[in-house]
């Protein structure tokens, strides 16, 4: 760390937690030059995108698929340049959706999809073509702006011209801001079609965190793109990449602090004093990869920016988590698989009615032994309801939950039933492991509303201070908090000159 004033050390950036959006910002700032320390509580990397290990197997925290790795997105450009030791597997299927009434596997290719709801019985194919048309042209617009992170604010002379001369693409999207998803299914004739909108259902609950009915609609239509936007299975886990990033950190010069979690938050005399459980570090600007509510309780006391996406927060969700170790079927194959189960379409889907199921692959070294699998498991439950209840009826719930959650894997995913090993999982769970205030995980949700776009940028909380994360902009996914991550980076070194 350089040196600073009255023979403190001081660094030019401290970045609370080693999540991606922490991660993108220590990195693009380590890139640029600048000083950087990095304290992270746990002592491994990825915070809710992580691989960690338990009783000799290793569990990816969250089940989900991560996008962002072509050559010319976020993750696939930081792999080439830094040369990090991490190997994608291409999925095909990417996803499986399984309902009572429907297996749909979800291929690389787009035109698939379509292909195969069109192929479904009383399937109003054309109106299907006409929505796939119009969903691929505001996915095309909304994708190119987070592929290319520059074109996010802080915007310089040369992005601004660029957003200038895209207006025409832009104007279409007006139309669309502050209506659901489900108004643009009614629009095109398909809001009777059961198998689309279970699947959009399924889909928005896992990526703009509510239901179709609810979805803030260009959010929700760019999400939609989700399978084919670089995305593929980490090998090893996600875990892999979070540790190859810290490598490039710390390969520029800066620096990562394992089991360091800091404890508080203060600006005296210009800088920022960082109070860790090894002592007092200093800093001329601070970004936070927290939720707002732990950077409150940092900081004690709450700046009135917080007030807002601390609000949105609470009307989020929770996750009960099964990570279970199984035996693989005969003729399972090697690859990896993702798995999205549904047990009734007319039902919210949460609280073990939706499941998203990760299962490693037979090359995913050191994830179990050969022969078998890890799972990870997980559905969404409301944690403001849940946080309500008596101790001992949320413990009664919680255990409700997780049973209906076997249930489901049982019937619809039968062959990945022979158990070997099963580690349940709450939200109170993911509080101790992550830190996060009650365990709230994914962000905030993107209900209809024109509120989302107030905040379209990185959200300075005091002078030198910025919040990161998935409660920032851009928002939910590992490439939107990193992406979020390099644009906070980019305001940092504006404040820093």
């Amino acid at each position: 760390m350089p040196g600073g004033t009255e023979g403190r050390c001081v660094a030019d950036t401290l970045v609370i937690g080693a999540g991606f959006g922490g991660l993108g910002a220590a990195l693009s700032l380590a890139e640029s030059g600048r000083s950087v320390v990095l304290c992270e509580a746990l002592n491994y990397p990825g915070g809710c995108a992580s691989t960690f290990q338990r009783d000799g197997y290793r569990f990816e925290s969250g089940a989900t698929l991560f996008s962002g790795f072509d050559e010319h997105q976020l993750f696939g450009r930081w792999i080439r340049e830094h040369d990090l030791d991490v190997t994608i597997d291409w999925l095909d299927p990417v996803v499986e959706l399984r309902t009572p009434e429907l297996e749909l596997p979800i291929g690389r290719e787009r035109g698939e999809l379509l292909r195969r709801l069109s192929a479904l019985p009383d399937a109003p194919v054309e109106s299907l073509r006409r929505f796939f048309a119009y969903q691929r042209r505001v996915a095309d617009t909304l994708w190119e702006i987070l592929d290319e992170p520059e074109l996010l604010p802080p915007l310089r002379a040369s992005s601004l011209l660029r957003h200038t001369l895209r207006s025409p693409r832009y104007l279409p999207l007006l139309r669309l801001v502050g209506r659901p998803l489900s108004g643009v299914l009614e629009r095109f004739g398909l809001a009777g079609f059961r198998p689309l909108r279970v699947l959009l259902d399924a889909l928005c609950q896992i990526t703009v965190q509510c239901s179709a009915a609810e979805a803030e609609a260009p959010f929700a239509l760019a999400c939609m793109d989700y399978y084919y936007r670089g995305t593929g299975h980490v090998r090893g886990g996600i875990g892999r990449l979070a540790a190859g990033l810290v490598q490039a950190i710390e390969a520029l010069g800066s620096e990562v602090r394992y089991t360091t979690p800091v404890q508080a938050l203060a600006h005296e005399g210009g800088l920022w004093r960082v109070e860790t459980r090894t002592g007092s570090l200093h800093a001329r600007t601070v970004v936070a990869n927290l939720l707002p509510h732990d950077l409150a309780r940092l900081l004690g006391r709450e700046p009135g920016v917080l007030r807002t996406p601390k609000s949105r927060v609470e009307k989020g969700w929770g996750a009960c988590m099964l990570y279970r170790v199984v035996r693989a079927p005969e003729g399972a194959g090697d690859a990896p698989r993702h798995l999205e189960l549904v047990m009734d379409g007319e039902r919210p889907m949460t609280e073990g009615n939706h499941l998203f199921v990760s299962l490693s692959g037979a090359g995913d070294e050191g994830r179990a032994p050969q022969g078998l699998r890890t799972m990870s498991v997980s559905t969404h439950v409301p944690l403001a309801e849940l946080e309500a209840l008596d101790a001992s009826v949320r413990a009664t719930r919680v255990a409700e939950i997780q049973a209906h959650m076997r249930t489901g894997i049982e019937e619809l995913a039968p062959e990945w039933c022979e158990l070997v090993h099963e580690l349940p999982a709450s939200p109170r769970t993911f509080t101790r492991f992550t830190g996060r205030h009650l365990g709230y995980v994914g962000g905030i949700p993107r209900r209809a509303g024109r509120s989302h776009y107030l905040q379209l940028g990185p959200l300075r909380v005091e002078p030198g201070l910025w919040l990161a994360g998935d409660t920032a902009f851009p928002g939910q996914s590992t490439l939107a908090t990193a992406t979020g991550g390099v644009r906070i980076a980019a305001a940092v070194e504006r404040r820093l000159g």
